[in-house]
C-alpha cells in the first residue's frame, strides 16, 4: 500500500534549505532527520540560493538606477551653473 503524497509548507522547505546552506550537517543527515529525500533537500537549497541571487540583483539594480538618476540631475545642475 502506497503512502499518500506529503505536501510541505514553504516555511518547512525554507528551514530545511537554510539548514543545508549552513553546512553543519550533510545533506543525507538533514534528509534523514526531516524524513525527506536528499534530492529534495538539494533542490530546496538550490531554489533558496536562486531566490537570494535574484533578490540581491534586483536590489543592486534598483540602487544603481537611482544613482544614475542622481548623477544625471547633478550633471544638469552643473551644466546650468557653467553656462552662466
Amino acid at each position: 500500500m502506497r503512502k499518500p503524497r506529503r505536501n510541505h509548507s514553504a516555511a518547512f522547505k525554507a528551514r530545511v534549505a537554510l539548514e543545508a546552506i549552513r553546512g553543519e550537517k550533510t545533506v543525507a543527515q538533514i534528509a534523514a532527520h526531516h524524513e525527506v529525500h536528499a534530492t529534495q533537500v538539494t533542490a530546496w537549497k538550490m531554489e533558496l540560493l536562486e531566490m537570494r541571487r535574484r533578490f540581491r540583483r534586483r536590489c543592486v539594480g534598483y540602487g544603481r538606477q537611482e544613482r544614475i538618476r542622481d548623477l544625471q540631475a547633478k550633471i544638469g545642475e552643473l551644466t546650468m551653473e557653467n553656462s552662466f
